[in-house]
């Protein structure tokens, strides 16, 4: 089992990246908060990795740290979220705010993950209530659930400026993700983020 890869990143997307080790390219999903974290093409990285072997295909994933690997192990756990899936809420919602929105029982904010409905939203609280809490590095600080609330105020008051426009919820839903993700470090006020996710749509 590969837990570890240290080289050079070859190439990086928001989702994924390729890293070359002694002359071998591995190509490993991550979530769009590690593309962020890790270094640029060309620089050297260590990436922690899950292999997930199946009938018909491997697949690496890579985590900027322990306490992501852990919760990424913890979401798999759960019947209905499969690996795509766990990778897709770590790009949603950082650990420190998983960790808080699971302890608060906040279905709802659950449900705005993605691929996550209300049943697996239930599933979450009621099995993972008791583990997360003993993930070491998932508490995160005060600050950066602070930081964390403030942009998904911002998603949310622009994806109710494009519904009030007459888009459909899942069109501008998709438009967001698709904004955010493209620029995983720009901080946007709403107004940015309506014109930059407009412009997706128009094209």
């Amino acid at each position: 089992m590969i837990a570890q890869l240290r080289g050079t990143i070859v190439t990086k997307s928001p989702l994924e990246l390729v890293i070359d080790c002694g002359g071998v390219g591995y190509l490993v999903a991550v979530s769009s908060v590690t593309s962020e974290k890790l270094p640029a093409a060309g620089e050297a990285a260590t990436v922690l990795t899950m292999m997930i072997v199946r009938e018909d295909a491997m697949q690496l994933f890579g985590f900027h740290s322990d306490a992501e690997r852990e919760v990424f192990k913890l979401l798999i756990s759960i019947s209905g979220i499969g690996p795509k899936i766990a990778i897709a809420v770590l790009s949603a919602i950082n650990i420190a705010e998983l960790r808080d929105v699971i302890m608060r029982s906040d279905l709802l904010r659950l449900q705005k993950l993605p691929g996550v409905g209300k049943k697996t939203a239930e599933r979450i609280i009621v099995e993972l209530r008791d583990k997360i809490v003993s993930v070491e590095g998932a508490e995160g600080s005060q600050q950066e659930l602070l930081d964390t609330a403030t942009k998904r105020d911002v998603r949310d008051e622009t994806l109710a400026a494009m519904t009030t426009l007459g888009y459909p919820r899942a069109l501008a839903d998709k438009a967001i993700r698709q904004a955010l993700t493209a620029e995983p470090q720009t901080v946007f006020s709403s107004e940015q983020l309506l014109r930059k996710a407009l412009r997706l749509i128009a094209r």
